[in-house]
């Protein structure tokens, strides 16, 4: 991303750099084409990504509410570097490497695969949802036993999830050319950045649901770590999912009428999560699309 500039609008002297290891840029002018060093829409988007990354460190509290503004925040990190795609600048950067984004193209394919599979996932869960509830007021035993099996399965197509964007986190990205400028080497960073949190926030979306209807309260993290080191234990599951937990439904036949009008209530309440889930799902997806549309676009000009 090399520009010459001939138009310009005023601009602040000064953008802040994302990390502290990076010096900040100055610059006088606010080209309308890409800078040779920093577009303040690469900028918006360094921040964008900053935040979405203190949201993950703010985890101790897992909640629907967490997880869908984990979500909102990463279709605005796609949208962001949509915008930046658009921009012709960058479309030569990448016609620039070709194979490296070909390497891209494969994986927002497989981000959108895996989102197109979460959506049809949760429609069946909320099917599920609505069949347990009528199971739960009758106290149908049977029923809800079917309830649970279909959640551990459930449980174990989401998890497969989690597995397939954690291998495009450990994918290496060929095809780079050496000696790249000081613009192209700004936006590949930025836009391997994009990618990780992509994988972050979609990898605690899968694994929540995937480990509160597993009915696994916590489960281990060890990987890459020291042979002598520890394995950690973290509580992964969302706590409106983990409210309606297997104990609470077996053996209704055996509560009370109040007890049971609790249960109905959590499984009303999970409903709304998952509904806004469902949601905040759905616009990544669509977000996604049109990040990897504009990706060929710009190999096809």
């Amino acid at each position: 991303m090399v520009g010459v500039f001939k138009r310009s609008l005023s601009f602040p002297n000064k953008i802040p750099s994302r990390t502290p290891s990076k010096p900040s840029i100055s610059y006088h002018n606010r080209s309308i084409s890409l800078p040779c060093r920093s577009h303040p829409l690469i900028s918006q988007l360094q921040n964008e990504i900053d935040e979405l990354k203190t949201w993950s460190s703010k985890a101790e509290n897992r909640t629907s509410v967490w997880l869908c503004d984990g979500l909102s925040r990463l279709k605005d990190v796609q949208d962001s570097l949509d915008d930046i795609l658009q921009l012709p600048q960058t479309q030569d950067s990448l016609r620039r490497q070709p194979k490296w984004v070909e390497k891209l193209l494969e994986d927002f394919l497989r981000f959108v695969d895996v989102y197109g599979i979460f959506q049809t996932l949760v429609l069946a869960v909320k099917d599920d949802q609505l069949a347990a509830r009528v199971a739960i007021r009758k106290k149908d035993d049977s029923k809800i036993a079917l309830y649970i099996k279909s959640r551990k399965k459930t449980a174990k197509e989401i998890a497969k999830l989690v597995y397939t964007v954690r291998c495009i986190a450990g994918c290496p990205f060929p095809g780079l050319d050496s000696g790249l400028s000081v613009g192209d080497t700004e936006l590949v960073g930025v836009i391997i950045d994009v990618i990780e949190v992509s994988v972050l926030v979609s990898a605690a979306l899968f694994n929540g649901i995937s480990s509160s209807f597993a009915s696994r309260k916590s489960s281990w993290i060890g990987l890459r770590l020291p042979k002598k080191a520890k394995k950690v234990k973290i509580d992964e599951g969302i706590q409106e999912f983990q409210e309606i937990g297997v104990e609470s439904l077996w053996g209704l036949r055996k509560k009370g009428d109040e007890e049971v009008r609790m249960v109905l209530k959590r499984m009303q309440e999970l409903e709304g999560c998952i509904g806004d889930i469902e949601t905040g799902g759905e616009r990544v997806f669509r977000s996604l699309l049109n990040t990897r549309v504009s990706l060929l676009n710009s190999l096809a000009l």
